[in-house]
């Protein structure tokens, strides 16, 4: 089972290029970054661009896998979303991983000044943005004249991406899905399922809705006929992962009994949420 760890894009650059690389050369597998333009009750605190950020910490580092967690149609468009996607797997060496996610209804979904979308608005806009990233991050055919769609939620006129990908066919798409029509989706499209296990204010109701979801994904997957990777954000879950090593361990075990295939952390903050020691971390990161 494979080690991830979610690096907020909080401190300037000078201080973050630090975590960055530290995730590294502690040997986890991934790290990663929320795709926001402000979050929940960090709303008044410093909050950088994630591409930028992605950017930079694929220059600091050589090995491990970058990604978003998640993307979301709140604010993004597919078509100009897709070529800085494009560019940054190519400065990455082919390294990145799209994490993509519905949206909430928080600051993201109106910052820009759009109505409330009902829930089967949000669910049929986020199928056409996968079904649009699945198309662009592919690049058009040699030859053609550009990728040209006409949905009920985006449009593009022979847009360009030239050249190749950096990872063939494309780069990994990772839907982050609850319920039922996203986890469908996820196997369908995706290469990887996210999962956050839902609302739970004890932790071993939490497990349980975590295997709920693997059942229904299981199911999803027959009806595809495919098998996806399967992700589980472990700060989901009432309590802390990186709050003691003994956490963090017995999360492990019981992820690792449901068959995920990577589990992703917060690195600890300060204080707040994921406030945490980064001993703890070293400690984890020094037992894989």
């Amino acid at each position: 089972m494979r080690h991830g760890i979610v690096i907020l894009p909080q401190q300037p650059w000078a201080e973050a290029r630090r975590l960055w690389s530290s995730a590294e050369g502690l040997g986890f597998d991934s790290a990663w970054t929320y795709d926001h333009l402000s979050w929940r009750s960090l709303a008044g605190e410093p909050w950088h661009a994630t591409i930028p950020t992605l950017t930079a910490a694929a220059t600091v580092t050589t090995d491990i896998r970058l990604g978003t967690f998640v993307a979301s149609p709140n604010f993004r468009n597919p078509v100009p979303f897709a070529k800085e996607l494009a560019t940054l797997d190519d400065i990455s060496g082919g390294r990145f991983q799209l994490g993509v996610g519905s949206g909430g209804t928080g600051f993201d979904a109106f910052v820009l000044g759009q109505d409330a979308l009902t829930p089967g608005q949000r669910s049929r806009r986020f199928a056409e943005f996968v079904e649009v990233l699945d198309t662009l991050l592919r690049h058009e055919p040699e030859g053609s004249d550009g990728i040209s769609f006409d949905g009920e939620w985006f449009t593009a006129v022979s847009a360009r991406m030239v050249g190749v990908p950096a990872q063939r066919p494309r780069l990994p798409l990772l839907i982050a899905a609850e319920g039922p029509k996203g986890i469908r989706l996820a196997a369908e499209r995706g290469d990887g399922w996210i999962t956050l296990g839902g609302d739970a204010d004890d932790l071993d109701a939490w497990w349980r809705a975590v295997a709920e979801r693997i059942d229904r994904l299981a199911e999803a997957e027959q009806a595809a006929g495919k098998k996806v990777e399967r992700y589980l954000n472990l700060d989901a879950a009432p309590v802390f992962s990186l709050s003691s090593v003994d956490a963090y361990e017995d999360a492990a075990g019981r992820a690792a009994e449901l068959g995920f295939d990577e589990i992703i952390a917060h690195w600890p903050r300060r204080d707040g949420i994921y406030a945490g020691d980064e001993e703890v971390l070293f400690e984890v990161a020094s037992r894989f």
